[in-house]
């Protein structure tokens, strides 16, 4: 189990799924499981893109 956060807000997920995760990484969550580790690149796009379309808590 590990603590995933975006805008603050913290939720436990489920690791079993993905394999050799570390502190820092950034997971696709799904219903309380990460399902695969993606780089930072790509998540740093899909948060701008949530940001856009007004899914996240900070514009």
């Amino acid at each position: 189990m590990a603590t995933a956060s975006v805008d603050n807000v913290k939720v436990e997920v489920s690791l079993t799924l993905v394999d050799d995760v570390a502190i820092g990484d950034y997971v696709l969550v799904h219903v309380g499981y990460a399902l695969n580790k993606i780089d930072e690149d790509e998540a740093l796009k899909t948060l701008a893109l949530f940001a856009e379309a007004g899914l996240t808590l900070n514009p």
